[in-house]
């Protein structure tokens, strides 16, 4: 399996260098370039909401980039494995995917590891040194590693289970965080599955879950304490079977900052399905199905298709 940078850029005819576009930047050629900033920063775009973009993942498990159906995997210490069920091993390293995302320009994606083991980390250190502050980063984060992670070059921390531990969420951890490394650099990951009729937070991969669920009150109350939402909606994450739509819509009518979903897609369509669903204010990002991931989905196609976005925004 080859990866290969694109090198994207999308022609914007009829504008010149002096056209406003969110936090980018178009050269006297009419072209757009996504930048990436030079230091751990905060990435000035995140903040401000014009178009649907992809954000690229690159989730890791033992050392390796894989993608995992996420509800088969286990929190539990002596747990059986045979339950795990995995769609890809790459051959390649963390890193060179950080590598890849910032030739391309598409600064924004996550870095998820899916264990606290010690490869884990390592690989996602590599990662973060490769395309610093142009990464976030989750999988174990607390307030004893948070500031170490942004000062690795992390953009953002992503976090779950130290904010919504034993079935409710912490208030207390969650400020800590946000004294620790400030609201501009947190993400709540608030990847949710159906109960009852209603979307709960989910956490300790995914297995547990928690009192709290997603509607118009508990995002405004967040989104006082987070710069992003992480979703990704459980029940089709890396089943490959089609998006939840219903997750989507309430994602975009409802999320007051930037949002990012993840789950389901399968081919082009569903782009824009999360594009017209979530009212165009909600990310997404695309793991198993991608062809850089052992999937059908070209990753070329995606990425013309996010730059393309960004040149319907102007």
């Amino acid at each position: 399996m080859t990866i290969q940078s694109l090198r994207v850029t999308a022609t914007l005819s009829g504008l010149n260098s002096s056209s406003a576009i969110c936090s980018e930047h178009i050269n006297n050629l009419g072209k757009l370039i996504w930048t990436v900033p030079s230091s751990i920063s905060r990435h000035p775009g995140l903040g401000v909401r014009c178009a649907v973009r992809f954000r690229p993942c690159i989730d890791i498990h033992k050392g390796k980039v894989k993608q995992i159906v996420g509800s088969t995997l286990q929190d539990l210490k002596g747990s059986s494995t045979s339950t795990l069920v995995t769609n890809f091993e790459s051959d390649k390293s963390a890193a060179e995917y950080a590598d890849l995302y910032k030739e391309d320009g598409l600064s924004g994606g996550h870095v998820i590891m899916l264990g606290a083991d010690p490869l884990s980390r390592s690989a996602a250190l590599e990662a973060l040194h490769a395309f610093p502050g142009g990464l976030q980063i989750g999988g174990g984060i607390n307030a004893e590693n948070a500031l170490n992670y942004v000062e690795e070059g992390a953009s953002h921390i992503i976090v779950t289970s130290y904010v919504f531990s034993n079935g409710q969420m912490d208030l207390e951890r969650l400020k800590e965080l946000v004294n620790i490394v400030g609201k501009q650099r947190l993400v709540l990951d608030l990847s949710c599955r159906k109960k009852e009729g209603e979307y709960a937070i989910v956490t300790d991969r995914w297995q547990k879950f928690t009192d709290v669920h997603l509607d118009q009150k508990i995002l405004d109350f967040l989104a006082t304490y987070a710069d992003e939402f992480l979703v990704h909606g459980v029940d089709v994450e890396g089943k490959k079977l089609g998006i939840d739509e219903e997750l989507v819509t309430l994602l975009g009518k409802y999320s007051p900052i930037p949002v990012t979903y993840a789950g389901g897609v399968t081919v082009m369509e569903d782009l824009e399905r999360i594009k017209a669903a979530g009212m165009e204010r909600v990310d997404v990002t695309v793991g198993s199905a991608l062809d850089i991931f052992g999937g059908n989905m070209a990753y070329k196609d995606v990425v013309s298709w996010h730059f393309q976005q960004q040149a319907l925004a102007v």
